[in-house]
């Protein structure tokens, strides 16, 4: 749902939104994320999606830090990407390899790249045109993998650049490719 009326800012509605207004706006318990400058706000998650994501996250970090790929990011960390207008999205999970990350301390503000692999878990007011475009927004940035979590069906949807689709379900293995190399899970462990 774009914001349309807001008290987060006193300005004419067609004035366009950057990362670095974002990161300012007042936290009052909305998820924002901003696409071609214009915001957009996301109910909270219910409890199957925050314990899927949850799982997934905990799967990758685990096996991430015992060989040292990179770092996983929770849900909410803000990666900016794209400038003039700004787009900034904040998957439910991502990955991004350490060759990639920024030198010295993570930044305390949004990061200004596409992770390697970013995840979306489906809540039951997603709607698909509003996911179909997150994926195409992560794909044009430069994520190698993007994995599109559905919690109702049971099933994985996975894609890579420039469009290649592939839909898991039942017991298939969920696995981390070239981009996190040795990663992989039976979809039955992500949905218990």
């Amino acid at each position: 749902m774009v914001i349309e009326k807001t008290a987060l800012a006193k300005r004419s509605l067609k004035t366009l939104f950057t990362a670095e207004e974002l990161i300012c706006l007042p936290s009052d318990e909305r998820r924002l994320e901003l696409v071609k400058g214009k915001l957009y706000e996301m109910a909270p998650a219910g409890g199957r999606h925050g314990l899927i994501a949850g799982e997934i996250f905990g799967l990758l970090r685990n096996h991430v830090r015992s060989l040292g790929l990179g770092q996983v990011f929770a849900a909410e960390t803000g990666f900016t990407l794209q400038r003039n207008p700004d787009t900034v999205r904040a998957p439910d999970a991502a990955f991004v390899a350490k060759d990639r990350m920024p030198q010295g301390e993570t930044p305390d503000g949004y990061l200004a790249l596409a992770p390697d692999l970013a995840i979306e878990v489906i809540s039951p007011n997603d709607r698909p045109r509003a996911v179909r475009e997150k994926v195409a927004d992560w794909l044009n940035a430069g994520t190698r993998l993007v994995w599109v979590i559905y919690p109702a069906s049971r099933t994985v949807t996975v894609h890579r650049p420039p469009s290649s689709v592939e839909e898991l379900g039942g017991e298939d293995t969920l696995d981390g490719a070239e981009v996190i190399p040795g990663f992989s899970c039976v979809l039955g462990e992500l949905f218990g």
